[in-house]
């Protein structure tokens, strides 16, 4: 909370750092249909917001000011540690990026993109051979790639909490699950009996600890 240092306006960071995630993302998923784009889109508006707020325009402590003020007021409101709220709130010292909430989160984002990539090289293979996806992480979950970008979000929500990104979050996991549905509508379709028993064998997001 001491702090001194002013950590926003650092536009450059903010493009650097959302075009290394989104493009990470992008070698992972590598969208296709319009469904695809569609999906990597708002997890593409989740990034941006995040990292804008981050080191852009710190709109969540703008708004938090005058509560974080009196709740603290040691703090350096332009200070960057600031805006790991939830080190904050919980009273958390020492550097924020050290703590066990920003461990946690890293280890979340990266087994995210370990999902995201484990899950794209299944679909792939199966689409080259115009089989439906069932081996790997597809054997676990029915929607890996889904679950990955879910997992990702939740990583920085640890991380750092914004109030457009916490908005955001229920959004765009009914977003998915909406995606995720159509997919299984059109899959029905195309594959009929196969992925009637692959939906009563294999959960949708969370696998079966069993």
């Amino acid at each position: 909370m001491n702090d001194t240092t002013n950590g926003y306006g650092l536009w450059f960071l903010v493009a650097l750092n959302s075009a290394i995630f989104i493009v990470f993302a992008f070698s992972f998923y590598r969208p296709k249909t319009k469904r695809d784009w569609r999906s990597f889109g708002v997890f593409a508006a989740f990034i941006i917001a995040l990292f804008t707020e981050m080191y852009g325009f710190p709109l969540t402590i703008y708004f938090l000011s005058s509560w974080l003020l009196n709740r603290y007021p040691n703090i350096n409101l332009y200070g960057h540690n600031a805006g790991h709220l939830w080190e904050t709130i919980f009273g958390l010292r020492g550097n924020p990026h050290f703590n066990i909430l920003h461990i946690l989160s890293n280890i979340l984002i990266f087994a995210g993109f370990i999902l995201l990539a484990t899950a794209w090289r299944v679909l792939y293979a199966a689409q080259r051979n115009h089989k439906l996806a069932t081996t790997g992480v597809y054997a676990k979950i029915r929607h890996p790639q889904y679950a990955a970008f879910i997992i990702i979000m939740i990583g920085f929500l640890l991380q750092w909490p914004t109030i457009i990104t916490l908005l955001m979050f229920p959004i765009l996991v009914w977003f998915y699950i909406r995606l995720a549905k159509k997919e299984e509508q059109d899959a029905l379709e195309k594959f009929g009996e196969q992925y009637k028993k692959y939906i009563k064998a294999t959960p949708k997001f969370i696998p079966n600890l069993k």
